[in-house]
């Protein structure tokens, strides 16, 4: 399933949970927003801005809202999956058709379309100290091309492969992580580059 072309082609080599794939879609499609596929899943756009993605994970579909941190959530029904990394995005879970409320799916919706037309985003502060682990740290001193190559990326860039390292918890896990984002540096590919849009 991931590297799907087509939303129909995600959906159809679905190991699990095809039904609410299917329901989700066809909500998401009775509204205004564009569906395309970014990151080998579904999304679904306004005006060329990602608004809301389909995903599924092994215990359950989410739809994932991209400024989902706006939105009321009256409900309480959001989830920030990743609360020491995420600030914007939030997730809605679903383990079987039965929860789900196509009403109040396409209420969330609305909203998020509405803001996304306010333009209306999450503030995030983007410099944040670059805090170097000390893995990193000495695999740059010992090599230089190494070292220049870091030096040449945006301090978000860096800052996504030091925090990369430092969000590990086992020491080899941390020197995993270091074998993995080295050749990137060298070859100057950031470790997100191909989650964005250029």
């Amino acid at each position: 399933m991931p590297g799907a072309k087509t939303v129909d082609e995600y959906i159809l080599t679905a190991r699990s949970r095809q039904d609410i794939l299917m329901i989700l879609r066809d909500l998401l499609r009775s509204t205004e927003l564009s569906e395309t596929i970014k990151w080998g899943a579904p999304c679904y756009t306004i005006n060329g801005k990602n608004v809301v993605g389909l995903g599924l994970f092994k215990e359950h579909v989410a739809i994932w809202f991209f400024q989902g941190a706006l939105l009321k959530d009256e409900a309480k029904v959001l989830i920030n999956a990743q609360n020491d990394k995420t600030k914007a995005l939030r997730q809605w879970r679903f383990v079987t058709v039965d929860d789900l409320d196509a009403e109040m799916i396409i209420a969330y919706v609305n909203e998020a379309i509405s803001n996304e037309k306010q333009n209306k985003r999450v503030k995030i502060i983007r410099n944040k100290k670059l805090i170097i682990p000390s893995e990193l740290e000495e695999a740059l001193n010992r090599d230089n091309h190494l070292k220049l190559s870091f030096q040449e990326f945006s301090p978000g860039k860096q800052r996504e492969f030091a925090n990369y390292i430092a969000h590990a918890k086992q020491a080899k896990t941390k020197q995993s992580r270091l074998n993995k984002i080295i050749p990137m540096i060298n070859n100057n590919i950031g470790l997100n580059d191909k989650y964005r849009n250029y």
